[in-house]
């Protein structure tokens, strides 16, 4: 028996027993329908001796509902089953009884909801944080072992990555470096024009272009390039199961996908980074020389003497910084998908956001850092 019906003077007591499961529902169902209130108006339920998934869940709602549409008034003694209440929130319907809460169009103006949604967030930002701190840790203790063991290292994919995030993506980083010289002189020189200053074009080229514009472009050129392709490389192979394969074999994925495509972009960048410096500085000279009529022997002269020690090493010491920001959030934002494409898309896009995102505050922070050495 799943169903025992009691009479009492004014109300009818259902004891819902057994496993309301979808293996027993053609059992169940002839005892529901069998079920007669006798004209009671008030029906009490004891749902605490059964066990409910969500078909009998779903069972329960339905006969619940034809009940109080017949204008039965039906409560639980004690909680309604979890599953019930999942089932009523699904359906985004009225309670069918007293203590079953229903999504409510304005329960975003509850101050509860809202301080429920501000922990939720806040529980889930700081699992993140663990999260990547964990994956950090996880590298760092990979480099470290494999730095004591070369034996572990992997030159033939080292070498791909290179290939892939360095050789294949100097024309777009090329050219960027070019237009973005040929705009800044463009620029300065409209201004600098107005007040006889057109040589210090050359000093706004050369020193944004070496400190700044050169490394910052080429490391977000790379976040879109490389750090997506990190993330959906992963992301896929995640999918596929080939991580959990690796795992099984006793390969570690750090080792194996996270470590070659870190060295290969630390590698790759400082390189982009001086071809982009070198184009901006041709592109500059050019325009120097199209647009101001300064000869090019003016401009390199001009351009030596603009040119502290520090100024091109200011540019090239970000280059690993970043090369390691855009590696570890792309394979990070990899090793997190979980089970659709719809996941690989986002945390694809989430990569790419990250990158970007700690590359600009790791050079803030670099100028700062400088600013206060005095470089």
């Amino acid at each position: 028996m799943y169903c025992v019906a009691r009479r009492q003077a004014d109300r009818v007591e259902l004891a819902l027993r057994g496993e309301w499961r979808a293996a027993t529902l053609a059992a169940i169902e002839p005892e529901i329908a069998a079920l007669d209130l006798g004209g009671n108006r008030r029906l009490q339920i004891d749902a605490s001796g059964a066990q409910f998934d969500l078909s009998g869940a779903w069972l329960l709602h339905d006969y619940l509902a034809r009940a109080c549409a017949a204008g039965v008034n039906a409560e639980f003694s004690g909680e309604p089953p979890p599953a019930l209440a999942l089932v009523t929130r699904t359906l985004d319907a009225q309670p069918a009884l007293p203590g079953i809460e229903a999504t409510s169009q304005t329960a975003w103006l509850d101050p509860a909801f809202a301080v429920e949604g501000l922990g939720r967030k806040t529980v889930a930002g700081w699992r993140l944080i663990e999260s990547l701190l964990e994956f950090v840790g996880r590298v760092s203790y990979a480099a470290g072992r494999d730095a004591v063991s070369l034996k572990r290292w992997r030159p033939t994919s080292i070498t791909r990555h290179v290939y892939d995030t360095g050789i294949t993506a100097i024309p777009i980083v090329a050219l960027i470096g070019f237009l973005i010289a040929v705009i800044l002189a463009y620029m300065g020189a409209q201004q600098l024009r107005k007040f006889g200053a057109d040589i210090y074009v050359v000093d706004l080229v050369t020193v944004g272009v070496l400190r700044e514009l050169g490394v910052l472009l080429t490391a977000i050129i790379v976040a879109g390039r490389s750090g997506s392709a990190f993330a959906a490389e992963i992301g896929a192979m995640r999918l596929n199961e080939e991580v959990d394969a690796l795992q099984a074999i006793g390969v570690d994925p750090i080792e194996m996908l996270v470590l070659p495509r870190v060295i290969g972009l630390v590698i790759a960048l400082p390189l982009l980074t001086v071809i982009a410096d070198g184009i901006g500085l041709v592109g500059g000279g050019l325009l120097c020389h199209t647009l101001l009529g300064m000869p090019l022997a003016q401009y390199l002269n001009r351009a030596n003497e603009s040119i502290a020690s520090t100024t091109f090493w200011v540019g090239i010491i970000k280059a690993p910084v970043f090369a390691l920001l855009i590696a570890l959030a792309g394979t990070w934002c990899g090793l997190r998908v979980r089970g659709s494409s719809r996941d690989l898309g986002r945390l694809t896009t989430m990569a790419v956001v990250q990158a970007i995102f700690f590359v600009i505050l790791a050079d803030a922070l670099f100028a700062v850092l400088f600013m206060e050495m005095d470089i």
